[in-house]
């Protein structure tokens, strides 16, 4: 597998795409249909979209372990702005059986990172 793909998703919609197959979310209050594509992140970019998105609200978050192998629809690495830091987009639903792991949203915290 190459590097994982990660999604932050509220744990209730997470919940229901595996009822159906597919998770339609791009983004926090925003469908796939809406924004065009799913928001993905590297693991080094996830902490700060889950600040931009979430700031201190991130109560029943899950983190979705993505294996880009296991996609049909293209991934495509964009910035925001020209120059700016690109974030992989997956253009199409997020098929249920892509993602390899659940793992709970930390808030971003690491292990080392937790005082001994």
């Amino acid at each position: 597998m190459t590097e994982p793909l990660l999604h932050l998703a509220e744990a209730p919609l997470w919940e229901a795409a595996r009822g159906t197959g597919t998770y339609e979310m791009s983004t926090r209050g925003r469908t796939l249909q809406e924004e065009g594509f799913i928001h993905l992140s590297l693991p080094h970019q996830l902490p700060g979209v889950a600040r931009m998105l979430y700031g201190d609200d991130d109560g029943d978050l899950v983190v979705l372990v993505v294996d880009p192998a296991r996609l049909a629809d293209p991934v495509r690495y964009e910035a925001m702005k020209p120059g700016g830091e690109e974030f992989p987009h997956l253009y199409g639903p997020l098929p249920v059986g892509a993602v390899v792991e659940v793992r709970p949203w930390d808030g971003g915290r690491r292990e080392e990172d937790e005082p001994q």
